[in-house]
């Protein structure tokens, strides 16, 4: 075993605090990860506060990591030390059930997938995050970060990134269809530049106009307030593909009533209360009300490389470690643009 400092939610809804932690020897299989920047994602609060339900304690939040490859175990073909990485929100699953044969182990039915942190592993042991100095994780379940992509912009791709991306990709956006993106925050942002660079109409649904300025830099074409009760009367009837990135509850059959004819309105973002709905408006028109999490590995490492070809990463807000609990209550508050990033050398 290793012991690496971190910073670890103590109980829940509890500041995070500077801490050490165990890592287990490199395996056959594994890569030790010298870890240089992880993001910090609304899940993480959700997590850290058991707004999802109960928690493992004490956490070390933090599934998007991106840092430098400082060992492999004698087995591993995939990596090199030296290697510029990344882990997401998985480190294990089944690898048996048809869903990770088929490279989407994030929706594996056997075992389910083993989350990043607040998850036990194979041997029962939990699962700690990216708030640390390092991480040992199987060589199957880590991406390689292509040149092109500094690593604290690429950090929030392993999930920011990849969790807009597998649902654009899955409903086959691209020129000549007309995509919302629901929320302009540390997702919705990457949504519309994936959006846009895949040759879609993109238009923001944000609460108010705050933000319209950098949503067309960021590649959006239209901009409107879902405070204005105009925005629903204009824009009815108009999109193929509407993405939420919003953890929030919402009225559904309003944004519905944004649908083309067998349109989909897909989740991304994952409200802590239960939803109500009226089905009429998703009758008629034959629309969809679907979600979507994350991405397979594979599909990962293909959502890093489009954004090297295209040359871009997150909008980020680099913070130090001993800010995490400030960044927790700017998040809350809507208050970054658009994604704070932990520079872990101050762990």
């Amino acid at each position: 075993m290793t012991t690496v400092t971190a910073y670890a939610a103590p109980a829940a809804k509890a500041p995070l605090e500077r801490t050490t932690i165990e890592r287990r020897e490199v395996g056959e299989f594994d890569v030790l990860i010298d870890i240089k920047y992880a993001g910090i994602c609304h899940s993480d609060i959700h997590q850290a506060r058991e707004g999802w339900g109960e928690a493992i304690f004490p956490m070390v939040p933090g599934h998007e990591i991106a840092g430098v490859v400082a060992e492999v175990g004698s087995g591993v073909t995939q990596f090199a030390v030296g290697d510029r990485v990344g882990v997401g929100c998985m480190v294990d699953s089944c690898r048996e059930c048809d869903n990770c044969k088929a490279g989407q182990e994030q929706y594996c039915t056997g075992t389910g997938m083993v989350g990043t942190y607040n998850a036990l592993d194979k041997n029962g042991e939990p699962t700690y995050g990216g708030y640390s100095q390092k991480i040992v994780v199987d060589e199957n379940y880590v991406v390689r970060i292509p040149e092109g992509l500094s690593l604290d912009e690429a950090a929030p791709l392993l999930c920011a990134g990849i969790t807009t991306y597998s649902p654009l990709k899955h409903w086959k956006v691209g020129p000549g269809k007309k995509v919302a993106v629901l929320g302009m925050g540390g997702l919705g942002h990457m949504a519309v530049k994936i959006a846009h660079h895949l040759g879609a109409e993109v238009t923001v649904l944000s609460q108010s106009l705050r933000k319209k300025e950098d949503g067309l830099k960021l590649g959006a074409d239209h901009y409107y307030a879902t405070s204005d009760p105009k925005t629903f009367e204009e824009l009815a009837g108009t999109f193929d593909l509407i993405v939420s990135t919003v953890s929030a509850a919402l009225d559904f059959g309003a944004y519905l009533g944004l649908l083309k004819t067998d349109g989909a309105l897909v989740n991304v973002g994952a409200p802590e209360e239960p939803i109500s709905l009226n089905l009429f408006p998703l009758i008629m028109g034959r629309k969809t009300l679907a979600g979507s999490a994350i991405g397979g590995i594979a599909e990962t490492q293909e959502m890093l490389d489009f954004c090297a070809e295209h040359r871009f990463g997150a909008e980020i807000e680099l913070i130090r470690a001993d800010q995490i609990n400030e960044a927790y209550e700017r998040v809350l508050a809507s208050d970054v643009r658009y994604r704070f990033v932990i520079d872990t050398a101050t762990i």
